[in-house]
């Protein structure tokens, strides 16, 4: 099951088989470039020109070429085990910090790709899921601390790296009414922060979680905190989560160090170990411990890649804002599974494909959807839409609001002439069958227009627990969901 989900994400797209006596063409990657005005340019480049300019994007300024092939393997290794990241978008990977930084090529990068062309950082002969970052400041940090439920491989381990040295150092001054205008961005609701409070801290020493006293909800972690003022303020005030934070006046000054999320490959600390004289190999094996290094001609699925998919994979189509990637594979785990579970429940098959889009704010999540800012989720053109990872997460409702866009997903076409109330209750009884018995709510079933249009989140509530209690009575009585009326 693992294996085949690993496939079904970072693979999507097939293999072409050269003729006989032929060598296997240079896989390509379909490459979004920004524009300024919104949406992508298009543009298909060899493999190995994509990993000259990433590494122009990314690597430290005047890197020993050591580095800069450690570097140009870890994008390499990242560009391929995420390949059809934007496999909604129609191509593979964008050229902002979301994917990877794209620029244009030096020639010391392009030596770099050439130097190490086709090595790759193997996990069971696949291309393994790594991470990078700016600077570590001074220990790296395993991914479930930055992003819940994400997998600690043996090979993204916390450890000390005293070549990083803690830099950078850094301080920010934040008034409190830009730090709430963040947060309410980020779904949190409130008027005033009276103070911001570390509570919590992971093993690497960063914050893990922080009292927010004021707002709802009333905690947030630290990396959620550090997105939301990213998104709203910019990313060059809270660098990483490795801080302090006090009041000042009417503002909050945050203390700290390193830049970035930590987890991986320290690019300042990698690029002191190749001034040591480290080889790229050593580079690797101290960030990647335990990681083989393999030509990508070696790797099952990878020699010959063309642009034909795998129809028959199942395929979760997931769109995730750049700070959040780090939790793809554990939220389409979760959503596969989801689907497979609501389909039996149901009786239906499960849909071969969702696309499922985490917004990264609530305002663009209330433009994209029409929706009010306090609902959970909606389907727009058969995909489902939700608020962002940080409100859904810190309100405890991420799994059901996934799920309830599910069942909505595979039973609103068999309930589309009933009445909204059923439908609504549908999704709210198979999305949380363990939530209490509904039958002491006795009020009329909702009518269309208090789902549809509620005018606050306490009217959705009350609107939503006399659907589930309609729909539920007739559960109990025996009738199917496809007979309820």
């Amino acid at each position: 099951m693992t294996r085949s989900l690993v496939i079904a994400l970072i693979l999507a797209f097939g293999v072409q088989n050269p003729e006989p006596g032929t060598r296997n063409p240079e896989p390509v990657l379909r490459v979004g470039f920004a524009r300024p005005g919104g949406g992508y340019v298009t543009e298909t480049m060899p493999l190995e020109a994509y990993v000259a300019r990433v590494v122009a994007g990314e690597a430290l300024r005047n890197s020993q070429p050591a580095a800069l092939e450690a570097l140009a393997i870890t994008v390499r290794t990242f560009a391929l085990a995420n390949r059809g990241r934007h496999r909604a978008d129609n191509f593979d990977l964008c050229d902002q910090t979301h994917c990877q930084v794209v620029r244009a090529a030096t020639a010391a990068t392009e030596r770099a790709a050439q130097a190490t062309a086709g090595r790759l950082l193997l996990r069971d002969g696949a291309p393994a899921s790594i991470f990078y970052t700016a600077s570590c400041g001074g220990r790296t940090e395993i991914p479930s601390a930055v992003w819940p439920g994400a997998e600690d491989p043996p090979f993204l381990p916390s450890h000390e790296d005293e070549a990083c040295r803690g830099v950078p150092e850094w301080s920010a001054e934040l008034r409190d009414a830009d730090l709430v205008r963040a947060l309410r961005a980020a779904g949190f609701r409130g008027e005033r922060l009276r103070d911001v409070r570390v509570v919590a801290r992971s093993g690497s020493g960063r914050v893990a979680r922080i009292r927010l006293d004021g707002l709802r909800p009333a905690e947030i972690s630290g990396q959620d905190l550090r997105v939301a003022v990213g998104r709203t303020l910019g990313w060059q005030h809270i660098k990483s989560t490795a801080f302090d934070v006090r009041r000042a006046g009417d503002r909050f000054r945050f203390t700290g160090h390193g830049s970035g999320h930590g987890v991986g490959l320290c690019v300042i600390g990698s690029a002191r170990l190749a001034e040591r004289g480290q080889t790229p190999e050593a580079i690797l094996a101290h960030y990647f411990p335990g990681l083989p290094i393999s030509g990508i001609s070696g790797v099952s699925g990878l020699s010959g890649i063309s642009g034909v998919r795998h129809l028959s994979d199942p395929v979760i189509s997931l769109t995730l804002p750049d700070e959040d990637e780090g939790e793809r594979t554990a939220i389409a785990r979760r959503a596969l599974g989801a689907r497979d579970e609501i389909a039996k429940v149901l009786g239906v098959a499960p849909p071969p494909t969702i696309t499922l889009r985490f917004h990264p704010t609530v305002d663009d999540y209330a433009r994209a959807t029409t929706q009010p800012w306090f609902t959970s989720g909606a389907i727009v053109d058969g995909e489902l839409h939700l608020p962002p990872l940080a409100e859904l997460r810190d309100r405890g409702v991420l799994d059901r609001a996934m799920r309830h866009e599910l069942v909505h997903l595979m039973t609103d076409g068999l309930l589309a002439t009933r009445p909204l109330w059923v439908r609504e209750g549908a999704a709210l009884y198979f999305s949380d069958r363990a939530a209490a018995p509904p039958a002491a709510v006795r009020a009329p079933c909702p009518d269309d227009n208090e789902l549809r249009r509620p005018v606050s989140a306490g009217a959705l509530t009350n609107a939503h627990a006399r659907a589930r209690a309609c729909f539920a009575r007739q559960i109990e009585q025996g009738r199917d969901w496809r007979n309820v009326r």
